[in-house]
């Protein structure tokens, strides 16, 4: 992808945030998709502004968004789209708030970016060019082993269902690994673990547009993504979602797993 398209990515992301930062402190207008499963109008506005400004970068390409879910296969060129991952962070002024666009072709991610408006941080990768923030390259942590990690984690919107198979795995990576965390958007915790910040993040339940750029991020940051089987790839929309440095993919996978 050459740069010129890259950079009309990016400052289309740019200025879908200044959405996000204008409406930071004023009232929210939640509407409830679920007991747990927010939107505002905030949310509605950024994909609308979106799919406008990338529609206009690549006129020909599918669409798939959090609000519209409508796209054809992504066998053909296909914008993936969360206008705002963390909504429910949003909405209480969490400041963990992202938006994240991906461009896949051919089944397969050649761009993605996850911009963080309220820390002002910009990360993208190109599929062979490495994984950045804010311009500068990032690679994943060198931690070599679990009890030294820093582990992420999510809870999937039917956790009344999930409750059990989600307070297991918890208790296990807990007894293993140095501490767990919960920021609230798996776009977050996929861009912190590509940057280092985090040396594992795994949750169950997660949609496309929540992996579909931080799948290119982690693995240009030179990180691993799979299912919690690390033998199996892990394909948009599967249950299950590992994410790490590549160094303790196998530990924390056997603590999902046994």
């Amino acid at each position: 992808m050459d740069a010129v398209i890259q950079n009309a990515i990016k400052q289309a992301a740019l200025e879908a945030g200044k959405l996000i930062l204008d409406a930071w402190s004023e009232p929210k207008d939640v509407i409830y998709k679920g007991r747990i499963d927010l939107v505002t109008q905030t949310d509605v506005l950024v994909e609308g502004q979106l799919k406008e400004t990338l529609n206009r970068i690549l006129p020909e390409a599918n669409f798939l968004s959090e609000e519209t879910s409508a796209a054809g296969p992504l066998e053909a060129q296909t914008w993936v789209v969360d206008p705002i991952d963390g909504t429910t962070n949003y909405v209480h002024g969490f400041p963990f708030v992202a938006i994240s666009i991906a461009l896949w072709e051919a089944g397969m991610p050649v761009f993605g970016l996850i911009y963080l408006p309220v820390m002002k941080e910009l990360f993208y990768a190109c599929a062979g060019q490495g994984a950045y923030l804010n311009d500068q390259r990032i690679h994943v942590s060198e931690l070599k082993t679990l009890d030294k990690s820093l582990v992420a984690t999510g809870f999937p919107y039917d956790i009344r269902q999930e409750i059990d198979t989600v307070m297991w795995s918890i208790k296990n990576v807990l007894l293993r690994a140095q501490g767990v965390r919960r920021a609230g958007a798996a776009a977050v915790d996929l861009a912190y673990t590509a940057c280092g910040r985090l040396d594992g993040f795994y949750e169950i339940g997660l949609k496309p547009w929540d992996t579909a750029a931080g799948i290119l991020l982690v693995a240009e940051a030179g990180g691993r993504v799979s299912c919690f089987d690390p033998d199996c790839a892990y394909e948009l929309g599967a249950r299950e979602m590992l994410a790490s440095n590549g160094h303790i993919h196998e530990e924390l996978a056997q603590c999902l797993r046994s």
